[in-house]
């Protein structure tokens, strides 16, 4: 049978405030363990949480980039479990009447624009860390706990399930990380669990208007697992449905090293949490012209930054969305234009050499040791003449592992071009003399027996020669 495919995706965030959302505890991520902690996060008996106000800021300012209605009375709850990682044994979070709700993110995939609409946005605490022994839950045989991110502020952005495909989920995935980053509202680090992923995954005969029976796949932190972990649950659920069986509603794990999901347990219903008022939080009002003044002062985001570079620089749609896909990415473009870059040449460059780079060592644009100021001053000796293309690539190399600046790597290797007229036609000529076979094809209409001859005069000049020059001064002497 052919299926229809029904995605939505809980996006769980934790934001960038320096101390926990109902405590003064700090949120540095990798302190020693059980180190960022107090009575409060600990849930000890006789506390009293007090709401970190920047949570409410920050979350206000999400709920207002991803076209939310931001909610002018919202409250917390108790949503209650036993989990070892749940210090109080319930989670403090927003049940029936959340900050934000009703929004809606529009995504491009495959050359179409398709709406993503928001169900909710919600604050929440996050749970402690477990350890495990091994390297999968159901390979441990014991785990340790880890209550440094208790009570660090999360935002969870639940999705309605409007989602088609993995490619589809990915994009709204990888849209929502982006704005968020340029809020500057978190730090998106998947690494380091600031940005995961639930996804809820079911199928239904095309047609049919009644949703299938959802599996839920928990704490994805990369793109790549959301997209292959959606894949392989597709496949799963199809096999499933296609032998006559049932799919079970249950929460299941991704297991990235053999590529498939595994059962954890039952999937819980609204009910099973047993919510219930938080009453030791007083309601939060929201006084709509703080709403208005949050509205007022958001930061350029994706959409319209990828709108400016391509109506300012001239850059095509697909480069635009590329470098303002990363918040990080975009502000060394800008700052390499700024420093007089050609806008062209040095987005070539960003998705080019400073990729590569980034990606074979597995660093991101932060931590780049070429700085834009930098790569202005190697491109604008390319354009001076000073290095041809070529040359500039093997600078650029040496710039990455020894962080000194370009001119003083072409002064110190002597790699500056070599331009001067008189200097090439003596090369042209003496290779034309040692190459006569090469030049007799070059006359029969052989033109691939030019590239031989300049390939003789590049290497004896090591690359310095002015290409240009080159292939002027040999077509004009044969």
């Amino acid at each position: 049978m052919d299926y229809e495919i029904v995605i939505g995706l809980e996006i769980h965030t934790e934001l960038k405030t320096n101390s926990k959302i109902f405590c003064g505890c700090s949120t540095k991520f990798g302190s020693e363990q059980n180190t960022n902690v107090c009575p409060v996060c600990l849930g000890l008996p006789g506390v009293l949480p007090v709401i970190n106000e920047k949570v409410v800021e920050f979350a206000i300012k999400a709920g207002v980039a991803l076209n939310c209605e931001i909610l002018p009375f919202s409250k917390f709850d108790r949503k209650n479990y036993y989990y070892p990682d749940l210090p109080k044994n319930f989670q403090t979070s927003q049940y029936d009447l959340p900050i934000a709700v009703n929004g809606h993110l529009d995504i491009e995939v495959n050359g179409e624009t398709k709406r993503i609409n928001i169900t909710r946005i919600h604050m929440e605490e996050d749970a402690g860390k477990l350890v495990h022994s091994g390297a999968t839950i159901s390979s441990s045989d014991s785990a340790l706990v880890d209550y440094n991110r208790t009570g660090v502020p999360l935002l969870e952005i639940v999705s309605e399930p409007d989602i088609r495909s993995a490619e589809e989920a990915r994009a709204y995935l990888e849209k929502v990380k982006a704005i968020l980053e340029y809020l500057d509202v978190s730090d998106c680090k998947m690494e380091e669990g600031s940005l995961r992923c639930d996804a809820n995954i079911s199928l239904r005969p095309h047609g049919q208007a009644a949703l299938g029976t959802k599996a839920e796949i928990k704490n994805l932190n990369s793109f790549r697992s959301v997209q292959r972990g959606i894949e392989y649950e597709v496949i799963r659920q199809e096999e499933i449905l296609d032998d006559g069986g049932r799919v079970i509603q249950e929460t299941r794990t991704w297991d990235e090293n053999k590529g498939i999901t595994a059962s954890m347990r039952s999937k819980e219903q609204a009910h099973d949490y047993r919510y219930l008022p938080e009453p030791d939080l007083v309601p939060i009002v929201v006084d709509p012209a703080r709403v208005a003044e949050i509205r007022a002062n958001l930061p350029e985001l994706p959409d319209a930054r990828r709108q400016r570079l391509m109506n300012d620089y001239g850059l095509s749609e697909y480069d635009a969305g590329i470098i303002t896909s990363s918040k990080a990415v975009a502000d060394y473009f800008d700052q390499s234009v700024q420093n007089n870059g050609d806008a062209k040449v040095v987005a070539n460059w960003l998705m080019g050499e400073v990729s590569k780079h980034l990606n074979s060592e597995g660093i991101t644009i932060l931590d780049c040791p070429v700085s834009p100021k930098q790569l202005t001053e190697l491109l604008t000796l390319i354009e001076k003449g000073t290095i041809s293309n070529k040359i500039a690539k093997t600078v650029f190399e040496e710039m990455w592992t020894s962080r000194k600046d370009a001119e003083v790597i072409v002064k110190e290797k002597g790699l500056v071009q070599i331009s001067d007229s008189s200097e090439i036609v003596a090369i042209v000529e003496s290779v034309i003399a040692a190459n006569p076979q090469s030049v007799a094809d070059f006359k029969a209409g052989k033109d691939k027996a030019i590239g031989f001859l300049v390939g003789q005069i590049m290497k004896q000049t090591k690359g310095r020669a002015n290409p240009d020059m080159v292939n002027t001064l040999l077509r004009e002497r044969l």
